[in-house]
């Protein structure tokens, strides 16, 4: 990953992180230079309060893909920017009536074995947490059946139970799969990307057919996605995630649709801001990523909530020992990486 920082007239700083999933970023001087040419000519000499709420319309190739993954980064820095320009926090000036929402524990445990499975999701219900997430979709279904198990032995009576199976299944094998964990005893909040994202039809069918349970899409759709699964009436929760413009206005489309929406990871979740100002979000996911070290202050998270800053912009800025600590302007060999640090909020595992 890499941190982007735009900096006013003013001296105030807007922070971004661009990150990559499977491949890591080429050197600092690369990414300069790509965001040089790519970026920056579009935003220099501009308020950061305009660049956030511009519309373009699409012509001719002029929206198009940032050769690095800089889209999210620019919104959540300028964002960032535009709230301290005016001395508020990020959620107020999105609208926000609350300054908190509840947080779920989502394990990312699909690697993890049976007993750190369980050392996870009891660590969680410790901290607090009344609703917890796991991920489904193993090739032998008897597994999922297991942890589902597994979980209602670690964790309170009563807790809120979802699952993912990041679209492993077709749509009558959802519903046969889903059937038999009901038949089970398991009740659940909801089920996300049971199936193929564009799968319009089958989610929509879906959702009839599963009527103790609800369907929760759109993490993998961009925002034209997303307004497009709505409109085929593919979803019964919309799930989004850093994108702070096309959250915001996609958040809107929801409210005017009646779906509800559901705040999925963000970067040391900054999606607590949006979560707040948008109606009908009741989740915040939490997935136990290992990045608060980054920061001075990371988003609170206590009692199964997490706490919007008071703090102007969102309330995350690079602390000094991570500038310190952490910058690696050269491209490292994974051998190269040395140990990751310490996260206070995950337990030891097993």
């Amino acid at each position: 990953m890499a941190a982007l920082e735009l900096i006013g007239e003013t001296g105030n700083v807007g922070l971004g992180f661009i990150q990559t999933l499977f491949h890591p970023l080429p050197d600092q001087a690369e990414i300069e230079a790509v965001f040089k040419h790519e970026a920056w000519p579009a935003i220099v000499g501009q308020e950061a309060i305009g660049l956030v709420h511009r519309v373009s319309r699409p012509r001719g190739g002029n929206q198009r893909a940032f050769s690095l993954p800089f889209h999210e980064a620019l919104q959540v820095a300028l964002w960032d920017l535009a709230a301290k320009d005016v001395g508020l926090p990020l959620h107020k000036l999105l609208g926000s009536r609350r300054d908190r929402v509840r947080a779920y524990a989502s394990g990312l445990d699909f690697h993890l074995s049976d007993e750190a499975f369980c050392a996870l999701f009891s660590h969680a219900a410790a901290l607090g947490y009344q609703a917890f997430k796991i991920k489904v979709g193993h090739p032998d279904f008897r597994r999922d059946m297991r942890r589902l198990d597994l979980l209602k032995e670690v964790v309170p009576a009563g807790s809120q139970i979802m699952i993912d199976p990041n679209e492993a299944w077709n749509s009558k094998e959802a519903l046969v799969k889903l059937t038999a964990i009901r038949n089970a005893g398991h009740d659940l909040l909801w089920v996300e990307d049971p199936i193929l994202r564009h799968d319009f039809e089958g989610l929509r069918t879906l959702r009839h057919a599963v009527n103790w349970t609800q369907i929760n899409s759109g993490e993998y759709l961009d925002a034209n996605g997303k307004r497009l699964l709505m409109e085929n009436f593919g979803t019964d929760l919309l799930n989004v995630h850093g994108q702070v413009t096309d959250v915001m206005r996609i958040g809107w489309l929801a409210a005017e649709l009646g779906i509800p929406v559901s705040l999925g990871n963000t970067f040391l979740e900054v999606g607590v801001h949006m979560a707040a100002a948008l109606p009908e979000v009741e989740w915040l996911e939490y997935s136990f990523q290992n990045f608060d070290h980054l920061v001075e202050q990371p988003i609170e998270i206590r009692d199964g909530f997490a706490y919007a800053p008071a703090r102007p912009g969102h309330g995350l800025a690079l602390s000094d020992a991570a500038r310190q600590d952490w910058s690696r302007p050269k491209r490292l060999d994974r051998s190269e990486l040395g140990p990751a640090p310490v996260n206070p909020r995950l337990p030891a595992l097993p």
